[in-house]
């Protein structure tokens, strides 16, 4: 018997020379995800195998002098999943955050990804995982770009032009190629024009619009997204979409902090998430009501059903559209808001892709764990 195991190491040239940045296939990788998601065909942390996963958080007043005191996202996090389908594999994304890393000139995040055979255990890759995770993020509302959004959609509306929003433009000029301007509201100069200028160069034919308020970028917009962070606590403080701003048709993608306000309960507007027992699991995680401490759109549903005050049925899975068992977008003039949280199944799929394909174009560094376990 061959006892010996062997994984391999993708560093981030790696990832980008193995396809990492390839939006167009993680957006066909996250619409199979969903499809197993739907199916049952996967599991995750938590009692009900639905759960984000494990943080580790800091109290605001440390008591000791090597522990950290709380700052905006510090964090350190292990988010474990399997997936099933083509797929077959299981990993984890292990990564901490301090919004303080951006004064180093260091992401806010610093992610890894360890994708294991499902068999034995024994790791495959491990793999950088920034962009690895931009993009699966970014994909999610390229999939719900292509099932809920008008196909004749030409302007998107940004706020908040961070590494979430560029990943989240590439996909909807995926499923929506007849994309031809953008509206952008930042708070700062460096990141507005980092973002105007990414555009160019990867779009040039789209023309990108600066606007100065929330308003500006959502008013006539055919696609908006929320891509901004904050301060969780609070939700009146939180971006919030208002259904007089909003342009009949218009698909709403948040991955980010979000609020809406009453005018947004009207039968008229369609409420997807990407995956209902996520938002469960939250919710059991952190009490009633969990937008408060998860400012996840999603949340706020969740809220609202065990408030009484929107019925279970209004919501709907992104995977049950995916799968072709639920209707997405009922006529022209529906909005449909879709709430994005993000899971580690993603993380599985598009690291499963990324590791194949280095696999078979030979990208990579090959590490020996052992030849033979001293203690088998």
């Amino acid at each position: 018997m061959n006892s010996s195991i062997d994984f391999l190491y993708l560093s981030e040239p790696d990832m980008i020379a193995a396809g990492v940045t390839d939006m167009a296939a993680c957006v066909d990788a996250m619409h199979e995800t969903f499809v197993l998601l739907h199916n049952g065909d996967y599991r995750m942390a938590g009692p009900n195998s639905d759960s984000h996963g494990a943080m580790i958080t800091f109290p605001d007043e440390s008591p000791f002098p090597g522990m950290p005191h709380n700052t905006a996202d510090r964090r350190f996090m292990a988010m474990p999943a399997y997936l099933g389908g083509s797929f077959g594999t299981t990993g984890m994304k292990w990564y901490g955050s301090n919004i303080a890393n951006r004064d180093k000139g260091l992401p806010r995040s610093i992610l890894m990804f360890m994708l294991n055979d499902t068999d034995t255990g024994a790791p495959l890759a491990l793999m950088s995982a920034n962009l690895l995770s931009a993009y699966r993020t970014g994909a999610v509302p390229g999939v719900g770009a292509r099932l809920l959004a008008r196909p004749d959609s030409q302007v998107v509306g940004i706020v908040g032009p961070g590494v979430m929003a560029r990943t989240s433009l590439a996909a909807f000029v995926a499923a929506c190629p007849k994309i031809d301007t953008v509206k952008v509201k930042g708070r700062g100069r460096a990141s507005m024009e980092a973002f105007t200028a990414w555009v160019a160069d990867e779009y040039p034919h789209i023309t990108t619009i600066e606007v100065d308020t929330l308003e500006d970028a959502v008013r006539d917009s055919d696609i908006v997204t929320f891509c901004t962070t904050g301060v969780p606590g609070d939700p009146s403080t939180y971006p919030t979409m208002t259904r007089d701003l909003i342009k009949p048709g218009a698909f709403l993608s948040m991955p980010a902090m979000c609020n809406m306000d009453e005018s947004m309960q009207s039968a008229d507007v369609r409420l997807v998430v990407d995956n209902t027992r996520l938002y469960e699991a939250w919710s059991e995680e952190t009490g009633y009501p969990s937008h408060q401490t998860i400012p996840i759109i999603g949340c706020k549903f969740m809220d609202m059903i065990h408030e009484g005050v929107l019925d279970a049925d209004a919501v709907i899975d992104l995977g049950a559209v995916a799968a072709g068992t639920a209707v997405g977008r009922r006529d022209d003039d529906e909005i449909i808001v879709l709430s994005v949280g993000g899971m580690p199944v993603e993380d599985v799929a598009w690291g499963t892709v990324i590791y194949r394909n280095a696999v078979a174009k030979g990208i990579g560094t090959t590490l020996n764990l052992w030849d033979s376990p001293a203690l088998a």
